[in-house]
């Protein structure tokens, strides 16, 4: 299960020489891995580049027709490892996981990789989770590019470049024997145009075949002495073979100007957001022919001198373009062209933020703040198009001073909530409680309203995070993690740890059934029966597996049963690691398994049952206690209706799935009076009927006596 299908858009996987496709950024990048003779292809899914693991799983039909091996790897680790088939063999693999997390993961595979060198082309396809729109912190890959001395492409934000940019990117890694980076940030992934389509090629060399003719170099084995003539190897012909490839086929785009004596250098990924700002200026169209020179790095690393020396000949100044920091590509082209005698000015910088994300707008200021300085006049005498500030004016802005701000949070009927509310009344209980968070859903517990978890340094490493504290008297550490973390590296960097040193540590593993948090993908426990290839297998007999002794499993909707859970893992004597496993099927994944069933149903007229909560606005208090424990996004307040009572009442929404945890919360485990569950019957059935009949006759009955005791008693 994924959060999106792609059964239907992969039959455009299909098409032949100079059919033409159309669709997403990510459908293109599969389509291109196809034209290229792809042997193998693998990866961990995370954004922005998640719907390529899906679009691969998807397409597993044409995959087999072709001959490629596709996994979805257990880390970024193990899919960075996948890349050995090409050390030693003429095989074209790719791999792809969310930057710069994902890289940091598969570190220690990429740079023995870039030390060893590849024989088949070696492509790692990046999703540049960068801005505001990412979930990680703010760091770029160009560093790791340089450090490894991978090849990092960012191709221009249009389907026949980035196409383009992938098959060349398995020439380029061939021809230089060096693995190859193309990072494609969010916009890249999922803009949608056009390109002429390839026949797909089956690659000339399988996997499997492979085996059949097993090769070795000593060469490749990353042990001195070879280290280090593979450093001088790096340098001294990899380096210089990959300037003259990305030269000879033009890889990087030059869009001449009438403006000559000026010019603007950027990232691929950042063309879009200049030629715009272009556009507002009146110096360009909307097609992007622009009066300013242009320079269009589709390969920020390595850079090609020439190039830039040819480009910056006559030109006063040249504004560079490049998101994120430090400035690495600024430093390199002063240093060219000074090495160069050239007396071309370069800006960047000093005109666009240091760092954070180039929007339009913050890229509009910078080109605006470079043209006022070096243009000449250039401002005045463009016509350009009115441009506007992007703050909100009106409507928007009234509701933007009046709306409060909607931080990410848990979803509706989350079977998280729950637990970490059972987490909350033990707080109360005991006081605070040092908590190791994780990277996941479960990460949204640090936002109120849990407002808990001290520190989040990656995924899987919750428990291993508190290992500091695992030999300290009093209070044990409280670490969570998600199944997903589990799998990837919190059995072995966290609950192994922890029994090898007998951390004395309670360790929370939520058991959501998928890798909820980057789309609902299957993991080794998700359950038989919500997917063919489920096989579930234990969290518990993991642990166990590695020394625990103390395990205990939970439903997370039971917050009762949680809290007294979590204070026998608290209090216990043993000493060591104590697991608990809060498993609760993800609702929104659960929603979109059910909801077809139940919308099919009733489509064919037979009977279907949705549960739901609401709240008896006489009978609440306006405490508001289940609001300030669960957060859940269907409970909210409203007015009260009697106008003798100032505090508002709490309220469930149309969003309601029907968990009724946000009643039981009020009390750790008793429904709140002023809850009442309701049953949604679609189709009733002659019984169902019946009893609503009578239902509503004895309620109606009921009603008419209370309002007449209530007249009787006003007089």
């Amino acid at each position: 299960m994924a959060e999106r299908s792609f059964a239907k858009e992969v039959r455009s996987l299909r098409l032949g020489e100079g059919e033409v496709f159309r669709g997403e950024g990510i459908l293109a990048v599969t389509k291109a891995l196809l034209q290229s003779g792809v042997a193998y292809i693998g990866g961990y899914q995370g954004a922005p580049i998640s719907h390529l693991m899906d679009v691969f799983a998807d397409a597993g039909e044409i995959l087999d027709e072709l001959g490629v091996r596709f996994q979805a790897s257990s880390s970024e680790a193990t899919a960075a490892a996948m890349l050995a088939a090409s050390i030693n063999y003429p095989l074209r693999g790719a791999v792809t996981w969310k930057s710069t997390v994902g890289t940091n993961v598969a570190s220690d595979a990429l740079a023995n990789l870039a030390s060893a060198g590849v024989q088949g082309g070696a492509l790692i396809i990046l999703g540049e989770d960068y801005g505001e729109g990412a979930s990680i912190m703010q760091e770029r890959t160009h560093a790791f590019a340089m450090k490894s001395q991978i090849w990092l492409l960012d191709p221009r934000p249009d389907l026949s470049v980035i196409t383009r940019m992938v098959e060349h990117g398995f020439g380029l890694s061939e021809h230089s024997n060096t693995p190859v980076m193309l990072e494609l940030r969010i916009r890249a992934c999922h803009v949608h145009g056009r390109f002429v389509a390839k026949d797909n090629v089956p690659p000339p060399l399988a996997a499997k075949a492979a085996l059949a003719q097993p090769s070795r170099s000593e060469d490749k084995i990353v042990l001195p002495p070879h280290t280090y003539r593979q450093e001088q190897d790096k340098v001294e012909r990899r380096w210089p073979a990959a300037v003259s490839y990305v030269e000879q086929h033009g890889l990087n785009e030059i869009f001449d100007g009438e403006e000559g004596d000026l010019g603007i250098i950027m990232q691929g990924g950042m063309y879009n957001f200049v030629v715009r700002a272009l556009e507002l200026l009146g110096l360009s169209d909307s097609f992007g022919t622009s009066r300013v020179p242009l320079y269009v790095l589709n390969v920020t690393y390595p850079l090609v001198d020439a190039e830039i020396e040819r480009f910056c000949t006559d030109k006063r100044a040249v504004l560079m373009v490049e998101e994120g920091q430090p400035d690495h590509i600024e430093q390199a082209l002063n240093q060219i062209l000074k090495r160069a005698g050239s007396r071309t000015e370069i800006e960047g910088k000093g005109f666009l933020p240091k760092a954070g994300e180039y929007t339009g707008a913050v890229i509009l200021e910078g080109v605006r703040a470079f043209l006022a300085r070096h243009g000449e006049g250039l401002l005045e005498a463009s016509p350009g198009q009115s441009v506007t500030s992007d703050a909100p004016t009106g409507e928007a802005a009234r509701l933007e001073s009046i709306v409060p701000p909607r931080p990410p949070g848990l979803c509706t009927g989350c079977p998280e909530r729950p637990f970490f509310t059972a987490v909350k009344l033990l707080e109360k209980e005991v006081g605070p409680i040092h908590i190791s968070s994780d990277i996941g859903c479960h990460t949204f517990a640090t936002l109120p309203p849990f407002n808990m978890g001290s520190s989040v340094l990656g995924y899987g490493l919750g428990a291993a995070a508190a290992s500091a504290f695992g030999a300290s008297e009093g209070r044990p550490p409280l670490t969570i993690m998600g199944d997903g973390g589990f799998w990837h590296n919190g059995l072995t960097s966290g609950i192994t740890n922890a029994v090898f040193n007998d951390d004395d540590s309670v360790v929370v593993v939520i058991d959501n059934n998928y890798s909820a948090a980057t789309g609902g993908q299957y993991i080794p426990s998700s359950k038989p029966g919500m997917a063919e290839q489920a096989k579930r297998y234990s969290i518990q007999d993991a642990v166990h597996g590695v020394g625990v002794e103390w395990v205990r499993t939970v439903s997370t909707y039971d917050i009762e049963a949680s809290l007294g859970t979590l204070r026998e893992a608290m209090n216990t004597r043993l000493k060591g690691p104590r697991v608990i496993v809060a498993e609760g099927e993800c609702q929104l994944n659960r929603q979109r398994r059910v909801q077809p069933l139940i919308a099919a149903m009733v489509s064919d007229g037979r009977r279907a049952v949705k549960e739901r909560f609401g709240v008896d606005s006489d009978t609440c208090t306006g405490d508001h206690a289940c609001v300030r424990l669960s957060g859940c996004p269907s409970l909210t307040i409203k007015p009260n209706p009697d106008p003798l009572r100032e505090h508002p009442v709490a309220f469930v929404d149309n969003t309601c799935v029907g968990c009724g945890v946000c009643g039981s919360v009020a009390h750790a485990a008793a429904l709140c009076p002023s809850f009442y569950r309701a049953e949604v019957i679609f189709n009733p059935n002659l019984l169902d009927r019946l009893l609503g009949s009578v239902r509503r006759a004895l309620i109606g009955s009921m009603q008419r006596r209370a309002d007449r005791k209530r007249l009787a008693r006003a007089v």
